[in-house]
């Protein structure tokens, strides 16, 4: 059973993580996910969460890593979830493994 991904996370490929993340006006945080990982679903809602009460200063997307090897390989992420935050084209923090909303927001706060 695969569960539905949060419609307000919206996913990047492969092909569109360029023109979605990197060229992006506002930081990004790209939720590195696989259908298996437990723990990415147990993320999922905080997420969502984020992406709707942070949309005006940063933008959230997931990346399939079983179907986008390129873009997970050129990071070096190996394990999921990793929540990778991008500015500016750039990797600025890499987290590793679901957390409590409350501590992802203050893990993020500086950067945003």
């Amino acid at each position: 059973m695969t569960r539905t991904r949060a419609a307000e996370v919206p996913a990047v490929t492969d092909a569109t993580f360029a023109e979605e993340v990197l060229t992006a006006g506002l930081p990004v945080l790209v939720d590195f996910t696989a259908s298996w990982c437990p723990p990415c679903h147990m993320i999922a809602p905080v997420l969502a969460e984020i992406a709707r009460e942070e949309g005006h200063r940063l933008k959230v997307v997931q990346l399939d890593v079983d179907t986008n090897p390129e873009t997970t390989a050129a990071y070096g992420v190996l394990s999921m979830p990793t929540l990778m935050l991008f500015r500016a084209g750039e990797p600025v923090r890499s987290m590793v493994g679901a957390r409590p909303k409350r501590r992802l927001v203050q893990e993020l706060e500086d950067l945003l």
